[in-house]
């Protein structure tokens, strides 16, 4: 059986902290603010997968109310994703994504969190799509206000009945 499942997340930017997106932290004079290291892509592709496997969402399973989680580092989180869906019997098929950020630019460190988010997830590299877009300076991305990231996971089962 196959299962589908999608993710988003948005995380205001602010000046003079660390910037991570895909596990890999970006060369910007902003970063996003969150209970957690705040890496939007990852946050979206937990919540892809966690849907697709029917198990609600980041927040139910990672609170921002729990202290454990402050400034954790989401790659963390997404190894706990993979192994809770695992733990139901899935695996994953694909990740595709869209990272929206009018800047800095992050073409040039896609394929180093292709690299990454593959090792997390133990899954082959070419498993793994992140595509990036400025919102043409609209809305709160195009302000570099904010950055949002979506994800669809595709997910597996071998088990009959699930």
């Amino acid at each position: 059986m196959i299962r589908i499942g999608n993710g988003y997340d948005v995380h205001r930017l602010i000046d003079g902290i660390d910037l991570w997106i895909g596990g890999i932290k970006i060369d910007s004079g902003k970063g996003a603010v969150a209970h957690s290291d705040g890496d939007t892509l990852i946050h979206a592709i937990c919540d892809a997968l966690l849907g697709a496997a029917a198990l609600k969402d980041i927040g139910h399973h990672f609170p921002d109310s729990d202290m454990q989680y402050k400034n954790i580092d989401s790659k963390i989180i997404l190894r706990k994703t993979v192994d809770l869906i695992a733990r139901k019997g899935y695996a994953i098929v694909n990740v595709d994504s869209v990272v929206c950020l009018q800047q800095p630019k992050i073409n040039p460190y896609m394929g180093e969190m292709q690299k990454c988010l593959a090792k997390v997830m133990n899954i082959d590299v070419d498993r793994i799509s992140i595509k990036a877009t400025t919102t043409e300076k609209l809305g709160f991305v195009g302000r570099e206000e904010g950055v949002a990231a979506y994800a669809v996971a595709l997910i597996e089962n071998n088990k009959t009945g699930n």
